[in-house]
């Protein structure tokens, strides 16, 4: 799979329809606040003491079975 720039995705995203780039923008905002979201919780919970330690490749692999 070839790899786009992000030029090339600026390219792409400005000769959208008006309506389809303000969706655009819209979506990148929710999944920006949908990943703070994670990471804060994770952070929180990292703190309090909730998460236990795991072995790196337990880690890994449980991020590769969530794509």
């Amino acid at each position: 799979m070839n790899a786009l720039t992000l030029d090339q995705v600026l390219t792409d995203a400005e000769n959208l329809p008006l309506d389809e780039r303000e969706m655009l923008e819209d979506l990148l905002r929710k999944r920006r606040i949908d990943s703070w979201r994670v990471e804060t919780t994770a952070a929180a919970a990292f703190r309090a003491g909730k998460l236990k330690p795991q072995p790196v490749e337990d880690i890994i692999a449980h991020l590769r079975a969530a794509k």
